[in-house]
């Protein structure tokens, strides 16, 4: 029987839309009915009772949320990202710089790169918490072997030091997929394009503010979005660290989602919070999106 063209892309299209509605669209509904009642984790037989928005109400004036959303944004992500995509273009300038290749250096300098990306996270947080121990840790035995420091510093448990200790972790884990992705935009320059630069007498500055940043802006924007959703939403890095302390000095959305949630029972107010992320999310994404696309369709119209 004869298809049209329509027809047999709605069907060859049905399977992905099915499997989109069963895992994103349901969940998303039903988090949003969740988040309407004071469902608890004590009541799932029996069901939560309908208390509209009281859960947003409560989230978004509590004293506890603006902190749990500051140490979110400014902290974890704002912090996160931005020291991610700085050494991610510094370590691909170098990993593409001529000395590396004089000293045929390059080849183990990317295998050193991709060890920590192919650590998986959980083994990561878990060399890095005993190399932070203050006791045991060996960060703390070439410091004070050093004298760069009188004694042990606790890491993880000072809240001077805990935040910039998380990120650490999370970027040393992190960094080569960023570093990677700016290398292979990098390799994609055209040569000529710099000899000939180089030739007309431009300078290293010169080279990478008219020639090597505009070719690397399709790759920074696509990088700084998706680390941003990917560190604003992590949980992994912060519970399994600190366990959001010390006390809750820690705590980001993420893992408030758990404590209420689990700790302390409310899955409504839980639910609440994850909508509240979801929402926050997909507004900077339109957002971002939307300066980046007038931005560029102002450069195109100069």
């Amino acid at each position: 029987m004869y298809k049209t063209p329509g027809g047999f892309l709605v069907f060859a299209l049905a399977p992905a839309f099915f499997f989109l509605a069963c895992f994103y669209v349901y969940p998303s509904v039903f988090n949003i009915q969740t988040s309407l009642t004071d469902l608890g984790i004590f009541t799932l037989r029996r069901g939560g009772d309908w208390i509209g928005v009281d859960n947003y109400v409560e989230l978004l004036t509590s004293p506890d949320f603006r902190r749990v959303l500051f140490n979110t944004v400014v902290w974890l992500t704002l912090a996160g990202v931005t020291v991610r995509i700085v050494l991610g273009l510094a370590l691909a300038f170098l990993l593409n710089s001529r000395t590396l290749r004089k000293w045929r250096l390059t080849t183990a300098a990317r295998l050193l790169l991709i060890v920590p990306w192919a650590t998986p996270p959980v083994v990561a947080i878990i060399v890095w918490r005993w190399m932070l121990d203050p006791r045991v840790g060996s960060v703390n035995a070439a410091l004070t072997a050093t004298g760069i420091v009188d004694q042990a510093i606790p890491f993880l448990s000072d809240a001077n030091w805990v935040w910039p200790a998380i990120l650490l972790i999370i970027t040393w884990n992190t960094l080569p997929l960023v570093t990677l992705t700016f290398l292979a935009s990098l390799q994609s320059l055209s040569s000529e394009l710099v000899e000939a630069a180089e030739i007309d007498g431009a300078g290293p500055l010169q080279l990478l503010r008219y020639i090597y940043l505009p070719h690397l802006k399709p790759a920074i924007v696509v990088m700084v979005l998706m680390s941003t959703f990917w560190t604003f939403n992590n949980f992994v890095y912060v519970w399994l660290t600190t366990g959001a302390g010390p006390g809750l000095y820690t705590n980001v959305m993420a893992t408030e989602i758990y404590i209420k949630g689990f700790i302390d029972g409310r899955l409504g107010y839980s639910a609440a919070t994850g909508v509240v992320m979801a929402t926050a999310m997909t507004l900077f994404g339109l957002v971002y999106l939307r300066v980046v696309a007038k931005r560029e369709l102002v450069e195109e119209n100069k």
